[in-house]
Parts: structure tokens; sequence; C-alpha cells
């Protein structure tokens, strides 16, 4: 009897479907990238820019449902299967350090207390006097790098915030440090 858990599911031959599918894929998640900054550079009114816009983005969920579509189902989760299998590769691992572990800490949670303390405290940080968006973009970048730090770990204790019956559990303390 073969264990239905172990069995792997037979390869999925490329075919056009799937490459027009993919092709789509690609188009609809790339194409607002390409064509939102191309409209703001044509020198258009902002009305119109934004109306182009609205319809570029609407084009593109449409295109990912019809490349969805055209994959059908098996192509669908081959490309599932693929993503998340590259994902895993390259994600953060499970476990990390506890160096690592409070470096990450310190990533996420400066952003955070510097975004909530500037607008009080604008006169005493230097620079802060021009544009923010720098601020922004970097405390952006940092706060990501942090996650990406913390580990996969750390992805499900942010994750039990959101669900009302999870529970915390602690190593035991009775081992010195």
């Amino acid at each position: 009897m073969v264990d239905m858990e172990q069995a792997t599911p037979p390869a999925l031959i490329p075919s056009w479907r799937l490459t027009l599918g993919i092709a789509l894929l690609a188009l609809s998640l790339l194409g607002p990238f390409v064509a939102i900054p191309l409209l703001s550079s044509l020198g258009l009114s902002p009305a119109l820019i934004a109306s182009l816009s609205g319809v570029v983005l609407v084009g593109a969920e449409v295109s990912l449902v019809g490349a969805v579509a055209i994959m059908g189902k098996s192509g669908y989760d081959y490309v599932k299967d693929r993503v998340a299998q590259f994902l895993r590769r390259y994600g953060p691992p499970a476990e990390v350090s506890r160096t690592r572990y409070v470096i990450g800490l310190v990533f996420f949670v400066v952003p955070l207390l510097f975004g909530w303390v500037l607008p009080y405290a604008r006169s005493w940080v230097p620079l802060a006097d021009g544009d923010l968006v720098w601020f922004a973009l970097a405390g952006d970048l940092l706060l990501l790098t942090g996650l990406v730090l913390l580990g996969g770990d750390f992805w499900d204790k942010l994750r039990a915030l959101f669900i009302h019956g999870a529970k915390a559990t602690f190593p035991n303390q009775s081992t010195p440090h």
C-alpha cells in the first residue's frame, strides 16, 4: 500500500497554457510597476494619471485571474509549489542565534519608536527640518531587515498577536544564561 503523504505528484509537463499563464502572471504583477511611473512622466493632468493608473491596476487584477484560469488548477498548483520551494530555500531560518535575534529585535523596534517619537520631538532630530521621506524609507528598510533577521519563529510570535486564543510559552527559566 502506498502512503499518500509520501507520494509525490507527477511532474507537470510545460505546455503552451502554462507558459502563457506564467507570462500573464508576470505581466500582471510587474506591469503596474512599469506603467504607473511611465504615466506619471508623460506630463498628463493629475486626474488623468489617477484614472489611467486605476485602469492599469484593475487590468492587472483581471489578468491575474485570467492567468490562473489559463494555467488551470494543475498549472497553478505547479507554480505555487515552485514559489513555495524557492521561499523555503531562501527565506529566514526557523531558529536563529541569540545575537542575531537581539540585533533583529533592535532593527525592528528602533524604527517603530522613532516613527512614534519624531512628530513630538522633531526639533531634537538633526536633518528633520526638511522632507521626512528619507527617514521613512530608512525606517521601513530597517524594519524589514529586522523581520528577516528575527527568523521564522518570530513570524509565529507576531502572528499569535492576532489570534485570540493564542498562548505564550516561555523557555525554562531555571537554567542559567
